[in-house]
Parts: C-alpha cells; structure tokens; sequence
C-alpha cells in the first residue's frame, strides 16, 4: 500500500506547519526533530516509497519517545528549580565569620633533618705491630676505656727495658760524679787543690745529669709505645665493621682497626630560611631553643635543645645551617637518618591572630573581608607569621568580624548576613586552603 500519498508534501527539508499558540514550545522542537527523523530528505523524496509495517512501527516508537521527553524535560524543570540554593533575605550574601584574636603567638619553625653523630673516630694502629687479639665484637657498644686490641707488645717492652738499664748506669755514674765534687770542694777549701780542679768536676756532675734526663725521657716514650699495643675506646659509642684478626700485621698511624661512632648525646642537622635568624640567635643566647625531632615512621618525638646557628647565609639557598643536640640512650635516632625537625623559634607579644582559612590572595597581595555593620569591607593585611590554621597579621583590629565561609561571593559593600557555623562546616574550614585564589573580577572591584 502506498501511504506516502497520503501525506501533504512539504519542499525540502522543512519542518511541518507552525504549531497552535497554545502548545509548548518544546513540543514543536520535538515535533521538528521527529519530522526530520521520518523525512530527513523531505517528503517529496518519499511519495512513491513503500513503507513496510516494520517502518510504521519504529516511527510510532519515535512519536511516543518524544512525546515523553517532553514532559520529562517539563517535569525537571521545576526540580532543578527547587534544588537551587536560596539567597538570604534582602539580596544579601549569607557567610561565616570570626572575631580577630589579640594573644601571644608561638612561632613554631619546621624543616627535614639528617641526624649525624658528635663524634666519629677511625681509631688507627699507633705502633707498627702485629694484632695479637681481639677483644670485642663489631657492632659491639662500649664504654670509654675499654679493650678493643691487643698487639704485640715484645719489642716494645725489650726497648723498655733495655733504656731503663741505660738510665740506671747513668744514674750511677751521676752519683760517683756528685761524690768526687764533693772532694774536690773540700780540697779547695784547704788548698791543697786549685780550683780548676773543683770546677772539672762540676761539669762532669752537669753532663750526667743532662744524661740521666734524657735516658728518663727516652724511657717515657718507649713506655708510651709500648702502652700503644693496647688498644682502647677513646670515647663511648658504637663500634662498626671489624676486618682484622689475630696475626694481622698494622701500620701506625695508617691501618684502621675499626671506627667508633657517638651515639648519645647526638646531634640532628638542618636548615632554616634566614629570615628567622634572629629568633634563632635569641633562642641560642637563652640557652638553646627546645627542638623536637621525629622519625617519620613513629608517632612520638624526641625533645633536645638548639646547639649551633652557622656564622653565615648560604648565598645559593638563602638558609642558615642549624643543630640541636638530643639525648639518645635508646638509640632511637641512628645516624644518617631523616627525621621531622620542629621549634619554637620566637613569641609574637599581643600579636593579632586570625583563621588562615580567612586570607584570599589577589594581585596586589593578601586581603580579608571583615563584616563592617552588615556590609562587606576589604581589608590588605600583611601575613607576619603562620602556624597551621592560624596566622599573624597587621591590617585587621582585635574583635574584628573576618569572613571564613562564603567569602568567594563577595564583593567590597555588599550585604552580608552571618550565620553561626555548623560543628561539620567548622571542621571544613579547618581543613580548607591557607590562602585560596580570588576570581579576577573581586580582585579588580578590590583594586578600585
């Protein structure tokens, strides 16, 4: 059957007639979409075209799904409407604000840290030897004094003895020598001498004192190498590698036996930017500001004290070298490790302290909106100093109203309508950023 004769032809592409006044619009939007659907190269293409009962229904499925979309589309209409947020009354824009505080403020510096020891000593042979034994393990801690190594100590102790022979024989040539001075001052005395004689004698007794005190100092340095085969902990640490054994030959002053680090007290170095050198120095002439340092896998921290502030700037960073010094008894702190360093570097008196929350950054630097008596007033305020959600800054008055929710809608003299924070909103802000962007066009009304 032919059913296209049974449609008015339309040219082209053309939707079909202009709807009544009284339909909705959208309907002739779909109305027109389904006519272009049915006829995409108009109904003159089509008039003698058979249509297959399958075509017939597929376009009667069109007609109802275009007919539902409409109403759907009327239908979210007014939902989309009721979801809107809801203005406050008058125009006015609803925020949260809170009243600038006047307190002391702690300025609370934080940086990364590698923990070095005081102290790390090679401990070297003194003596050219032979290792006889060893007596602690590597690893091993130990106290200052004790016995690492024993080398061999035989022919130190046969020059020992050997040069306090020397010196004995010396000595008994001294004392015969005091004896025939005696004499020959007493021959003098009588004249039977002259006292040429008496003065032969007397350097005699001078050139064998001079004897005997260098064989008492020559036996002083062989005693002094000879305490060198016993080798001994020069400090209390912990001892690393160890690599020789008995029967190993050493050098002096050129083989290492082991080294020993210091591990309590330890020291914690960092860096710091140099505009807080004069906190630092202030706490170091106080008696060391307390510093804290901790491991970035355990929840506790150890507390010491600031040790040293470095005389100069490093020109390439800007930063100052710092260390603190820590008891360590547990060793909890290992050297070479990172921990997390943090420090009361100075106390800001009466300083004014506000949500950092509350800063917006534009171009022309920070500002805060403040509630002046229901009207919204931009503020430029100076951050002198941060710690965490709160801030120090100039600009603002104790008591002053600073907005921290809805500030993003405002404008300089807009109406404003505050509101008490809920606990949950409270909690956001807390967790919000430190200075969040201002869009362009508040910047530029703030500008003006």
């Amino acid at each position: 059957m032919h059913y296209a004769g049974a449609l008015r032809p339309v040219s082209g592409r053309a939707c079909p007639p202009p709807m009544p006044p009284k339909m909705k619009s959208s309907r002739r939007v779909n109305s027109c979409r389904l006519h272009f659907l049915l006829f995409p190269f108009g109904t003159k293409m089509i008039k003698s075209a058979h249509l297959s009962p399958t075509a017939i229904a597929v376009s009667l499925a069109l007609i109802l799904l275009a007919g539902c979309g409409s109403k759907t589309d009327e239908a979210a209409a007014p939902a989309a409407a009721a979801s809107a947020p809801k203005a406050a009354p008058g125009g006015a824009v609803t925020v949260v604000a809170q009243a600038a505080q006047k307190r002391d403020f702690d300025v609370n510096l934080q940086s990364i840290g590698t923990v070095i020891p005081v102290a790390t000593v090679d401990i070297k042979a003194q003596t050219t030897s032979v290792v006889m034994a060893v007596h602690v393990k590597e690893g091993q801690s130990v106290k200052k004094g004790t016995l690492l190594f024993t080398l061999d100590a035989r022919p130190d102790e046969a020059n020992v003895a050997k040069l306090r022979a020397q010196m004995a024989k010396d000595e008994a040539g001294l004392a015969d020598a005091q004896r025939q001075l005696a004499r020959a001052k007493d021959l003098v005395a009588k004249g039977f001498v002259s006292q040429g004689a008496s003065d032969t004698n007397q350097a005699q007794v001078d050139g064998l004192v001079a004897t005997v005190a260098s064989d008492k100092a020559a036996l002083d340095a062989a005693k002094l190498s000879l305490s060198y085969t016993r080798v001994l902990a020069p400090a209390s640490g912990r001892l690393g590698a160890i690599t020789l054994a008995p029967g190993t030959a050493v050098q002096a002053n050129v083989t290492t036996l082991v080294t020993l680090t210091q591990l309590d007290p330890i020291n914690v170095a960092f860096s710091l930017p140099q505009r807080n050198l004069q906190g630092l120095l202030a706490g170091l002439k106080a008696g060391g500001a307390v510093v804290s340092a901790k491991l970035p896998e355990d929840k506790g921290a150890l507390l010491g004290k600031l040790q040293f502030v470095d005389n100069a700037v490093d020109g390439a960073t800007g930063t100052v070298k710092v260390k603190a010094r820590f008891d360590n008894k547990g060793d909890a702190l290992w050297p070479g490790a990172f921990v997390n360093v943090a420090l009361k570097a100075e106390t800001i008196k009466n300083a004014v302290v506000i949500p950092t929350v509350a800063i917006i950054q534009t171009a022309r630097g920070a500002i805060v909106y403040v509630n002046d008596g229901g009207k919204a007033a931009s503020r430029p305020v100076v951050v002198v100093a941060q710690e965490g959600e709160e801030s120090v800054v100039t600009g603002v008055k104790p008591g002053d109203r600073v907005v921290t929710e809805g500030r993003q809608n405002l404008r300089p003299d807009a109406a404003i309508n505050e509101r008490e924070a809920a606990p949950g909103e409270k909690k956001k802000e807390k967790g919000a950023p430190a200075a969040p962007a201002q869009p362009a066009s508040a910047a530029s009304q703030v500008a003006s």
